[in-house]
Parts: C-alpha cells; sequence; structure tokens
C-alpha cells in the first residue's frame, strides 16, 4: 500500500488552519503543510522545534492531525522548549505529544513516520532526516526555512532506507523556503529500473523519474 491523496481533506486542513493561524499574520507556510499532512493522510507526523521557534506551522500540524486521526509529535532539544511550544499550542488552542531529546533516541523510538518536518535553523537536522524510521507506505519530506543555497538540497543522500528513493523533489518560495520531498514506499524499487533525474528550468523542481 501506498500513500494516498485526499483533495477533500487537504481541502478541510487549509481552511481550518487558516482561521486557527489568522492570529499569528504569517505567510502561507503552515497553511500549505497542514493541506500536505492531511492530504496524505498521515498517521504519524513528527516535527522538530526549538524555544524561540515560529509556532504557526506546529498549530497546522495539529489541526491536520485532527482531521487523519493519526499522531502529531514534536521533538524538541530541552525542557525550556518543551514548556514554551506546550505554552503557546496551548494558546492556539490546540496540543501535540512533546518528546525531549537528542535526535538519536527520539527517533529511534518513532517507528513508521510518514510526515516529517525539519527546520534547518537547527543544527542537527540533517542526522534527523538520515534517522527517521519511515512508513514502510512512504513519506513526505519536508525542510523548511531552507535559504536559496538550500534549493539542490540532495535528498537522497540523507534517506538511509535501503532500497527508498525519492521520486519527487522540489523548493517553494514559500516563507523562509520550503524544500520538500516524496519517498517511495518500501520495495518499489524493482530491479532492473533505473532512475533519471530532471531538473525543471524554470521551476527548479527536481524529478526523479523511473524507467
Amino acid at each position: 500500500m501506498k500513500l494516498a491523496w485526499s483533495p477533500e481533506r487537504a481541502s478541510k486542513a487549509y481552511i481550518d488552519t487558516v482561521q486557527s493561524c489568522q492570529v499569528f499574520r504569517e505567510s502561507g507556510v503552515a497553511e500549505l503543510i497542514s493541506a500536505m499532512a492531511a492530504g496524505w493522510n498521515a498517521q504519524l507526523i513528527v516535527e522538530t522545534w526549538s524555544q524561540g521557534g515560529v509556532i504557526a506551522t506546529s498549530v497546522g500540524l495539529a489541526v491536520a492531525r485532527k482531521h487523519t486521526c493519526g499522531r502529531h509529535v514534536c521533538v524538541v532539544p530541552d525542557e525550556r522548549a518543551r514548556l514554551e511550544y506546550a505554552k503557546r499550542m496551548g494558546e492556539a488552542g490546540v496540543s501535540a505529544e512533546i518528546v525531549v531529546g537528542e535526535a538519536e533516541e527520539v527517533m529511534e523510538g518513532l517507528v513508521g513516520v510518514d510526515f516529517l518536518v525539519v527546520d534547518a535553523g537547527r543544527k542537527d537536522f540533517p542526522r534527523v532526516l538520515r534517522l527517521a524510521k519511515l512508513s514502510s507506505k512512504g513519506a513526505v519530506l519536508l525542510c523548511k526555512n531552507a535559504n536559496s543555497t538550500s534549493k539542490g538540497f540532495i535528498w537522497r543522500s540523507l534517506v538511509a532506507q535501503g532500497a527508498r528513493r525519492v521520486v519527487r523533489s522540489g523548493f517553494l518560495p514559500v516563507g523562509k523556503g520550503l524544500d520538500m520531498a516524496h519517498v517511495s514506499a518500501s520495495g518499489s524499487n524493482s530491479s532492473g529500473h533505473r532512475w533519471i533525474k530532471h531538473v525543471d528550468q524554470q521551476s527548479g523542481d527536481v524529478h526523479f523519474i523511473r524507467t
């Protein structure tokens, strides 16, 4: 089984996030990410967050979780970050599971991640991506706050999942930059096939095409 897209669920999550995030007056990153998480029916949404970070994306993910009836887990580095995150999420009327610790120990216990959001502002974001135990159905990986120099982000080198492949990746100039990739379901890389990398010269999107 692979991830299946639901336009209806994505639309509902987008609208609900717009209403929930009106007070933040920020870019549409939260709404976009929320719609993606809900549209792909993510059952284990994982994000990383640091003290003083933007909370709108987290609110959007919490909204998406309500539509998918899955889990939303936030990984924070220390107790101070946990307290601030819980307080700000509570003020927005939502909540999430909060796990405190280093990437190595935390990601070990999160099995079946199908929607992962990391922050390029955190030094450990490459490790989080490498250590993530992705769902057998495939996964969507997002890197927020990705500046223009991150546009050529090499996702494949960070996905240590054996036969897994990045089937599509791209960069969106929303907020402070959003890099994304869609990872294949396990076992979908059959022998006898090869992958061709194609870069769209106009949009900058990177596509990996199986032949």
